[in-house]
């Protein structure tokens, strides 16, 4: 079943997030950020439930662009649980968000992901996607190392 996600979600979806980006995330500043989302008009957190367990969540932003002169959608995160993937749980979402972006009047659906993430790649490539955009970042926070790794 898919439904937006509330507020009583914030664990599971902190959970699923934590095993995307291998790592442990401070909960109490997820929460809040979490939480702002939720009330924010330009996010949509989707989120996959099967048998009362949630399977998998996708994270949406809308936003205008003034490069594109037009509403876009961009996926900030999507996580499907491990004991859920290749079951098509990941295929459901996407064509959801792709509707919802639709429906948002967006003309276009956007993400970033990390180099390392092979498999996500596949599976945006099979979606019909494209990889024409490079993606830059520069890190504020002292970390500046140039190895690329997951939770970064």
């Amino acid at each position: 079943m898919l439904r937006q996600s509330t507020a009583a979600n914030c664990r599971e979806v902190y959970n699923l997030i934590c095993d995307m980006e291998a790592s442990t995330l401070d909960y109490e500043k997820f929460k809040s950020i979490y939480l702002q989302q939720l009330a924010d008009a330009n996010y949509y957190c989707l989120i996959y439930e099967d048998g009362g367990k949630t399977c998998g969540m996708l994270n949406l932003r809308f936003e205008q662009q003034l490069h594109h002169t037009a509403r876009i959608a961009e996926i900030m995160e999507f996580a499907v649980a491990p004991e859920c993937r290749c079951k098509g749980v990941g295929k459901i979402m996407f064509a959801e968000a792709v509707k919802m972006a639709k429906a948002q009047g967006c003309v276009q659906l956007e993400v970033a992901c990390n180099q390392l993430r092979h498999n996500t790649h596949r599976f945006y490539l099979r979606e019909g996607m494209h990889n024409f955009h490079f993606k830059f970042s520069l890190p504020l926070n002292g970390d500046c190392g140039e190895e690329n790794r997951l939770g970064r």
